[in-house]
């Protein structure tokens, strides 16, 4: 028999850094979820990962007990890591701040592929291209 969902939870936390200090105890304390066995799960899922900004979806169930699915890194994350900023533009659309390469474009694309809505390479391509522009940053 399933168990019966209480919750959903969905938090973006650094990769092999989650404490019991906000955001996490603050979202998952009132679900009654165990923190630190949380906390320690998903630093061990995610240590790999180092540096980047893991979103994470937790499934609290009425039990108390938990599962938990990482998602890959948003894409505005890769795009400022690729090339090489610690923000993107402030005003985009008036200039560029900064150049990711198609090669890494296409690198990008293919890690962000399993979280969104299209199967094919090139049209994540354009969506990751999209997201760049809007951040000011040039693809070449």
């Amino acid at each position: 028999m399933a168990k019966k969902v209480q919750a959903m939870v969905k938090l973006q936390i650094a990769a092999g850094k989650a404490t019991p200090a906000p955001p996490v105890g603050t979202a998952l304390g009132p679900h009654g979820v165990n923190i630190m066995d949380f906390c320690k799960n998903f630093n061990a899922k995610t240590s790999k990962d180092e540096g980047l900004i893991i979103p994470v979806v937790v499934t609290v169930y009425a039990d108390r007990s938990y599962s938990f699915i990482t998602k890959t890194p948003p894409a505005p994350v890769l795009i400022r890591e690729a090339a090489g900023l610690d923000k993107a533009a402030e005003t985009p659309g008036r200039g560029f701040v900064g150049k990711i390469t198609d090669a890494q474009l296409t690198e990008i694309a293919q890690t962000k592929l399993p979280d969104l809505n299209t199967d094919d390479l090139d049209a994540a391509k354009l969506q990751i291209a999209g997201t760049a522009r809007s951040m000011g940053i040039e693809v070449v």
